[in-house]
């Protein structure tokens, strides 16, 4: 019996001792993991606004034209986009890997040079039914908004001074051309291809960002877990200034999530600057003022994707999200319009 009661003492103890360190470590005050200003939380009352591959319900995909009609929108509007390197080694912008869904051809990028893609006038006005290969596998279908509307570049509120590249056919845009038309915007850029591909990619693009000094306003984002592990990597290396920009692919997510719920966040130390997530992730709840808290805590900002629907617009609103990417640019402006 002795023996018994000192084992429960020492157990009590030691579950005590237990106790209070999880309440130290869940009250203890966060670290921010960015380290710089963060240009992608919100400094107004409302979300920004960003436009899902430039708000590909109203214009065709990742163009430059459906770039002007976000724009045209809010010009604070911040450009989500995808890009894929071509054979030649031009960053362009596609949320596919192969044309076969968006454009009038098919292939892969990686296998069709920019120079060809601009001198056949391929257009990127299409919606094309495709496999779960990316290959097409029915009837070419050119682009038409929710109300049945076929679409043409002519159709775009352009800035003043800015007309369209040419009247019936989406070409081809480039990553440098979409950070040069909007100097002052914030650009999300998420590197489609895999594997080797991708590590190309991603050393084209800060190319880029560096000729164009644009680190402070774009971010970079890829599901490829090696694509993820390569920005980890170029931050700690010191091969990138220190405001360089990325958000995490699904298992960096999955563990902040776990830890915020375990109040043992403390402990995540990756280094990005926001979460674009989902409003549910695998029953998950998402959408909550305790996940965007906890993010601030650390300096990072929260995104969910892809919101159209005004009533969860409203709730993400509410929450204190930082930016809510849509494909309907102007429903979520209007939207907007009714808090102001």
């Amino acid at each position: 019996m002795k023996v018994f009661k000192k084992v429960l003492k020492v157990t009590a103890l030691v579950l005590a001792c237990v106790l209070l360190v999880y309440s130290v470590i869940a009250v203890f005050p966060r670290f921010d993991n960015y380290k710089a200003e963060n240009p992608m939380r919100t400094t107004e009352k409302l979300p920004i606004l960003i436009a899902h591959g430039g708000g590909n319900k109203e214009f065709p995909d990742n163009t430059l034209e459906a770039f002007y009609n976000a724009y045209s929108v809010d010009k604070k509007v911040m450009m989500e986009t995808d890009v894929s390197i071509t054979k030649d080694g031009v960053i362009i912008l596609s949320h596919d890997t192969t044309l076969d869904r968006k454009t009038n051809v098919t292939g892969a990028i990686a296998d069709w040079n920019y120079a060809d893609l601009m001198a056949q006038k391929v257009d990127f006005g299409y919606t094309n039914p495709t496999d779960e290969n990316e290959t097409l596998c029915g009837e070419r279908e050119h682009f038409k908004d929710e109300n049945g509307n076929e679409k043409y570049p002519t159709d775009v509120t352009y800035p003043e001074g800015i007309t369209a590249r040419d009247e019936k056919v989406f070409l081809a845009t480039t990553l440098e051309e979409l950070i040069l038309s909007f100097p002052e915007n914030r650009i999300n850029v998420e590197i489609k291809q895999p594997g080797e591909l991708g590590i190309k990619a991603i050393k084209e693009v800060l190319r880029l960002l560096e000729k164009h000094n644009a680190f402070d306003r774009v971010v970079l984002a890829s599901f490829h877990e090696e694509l993820y592990d390569e920005y980890v990597r170029l931050q700690k290396s010191g091969e990138v200034p220190e405001n360089f920009m990325y958000s995490p692919s699904y298992d960096a997510t999955t563990a902040f999530v776990v830890m915020q719920i375990l109040k043992v966040d403390l402990f995540f130390g990756d280094g990005l600057c926001v979460f674009q997530v989902p409003m549910e992730e695998k029953g998950v709840n998402l959408a909550n003022k305790s996940f965007v808290k906890t993010a601030h805590r650390h300096n990072i900002a929260v995104h969910f994707w892809t919101i159209n629907d005004p009533k969860e617009m409203k709730h993400l609103i509410s929450i204190g999200a930082d930016g809510i990417m849509t494909d309907y640019p102007h429903r979520l402006k209007e939207v907007y319009e009714a808090y102001k």
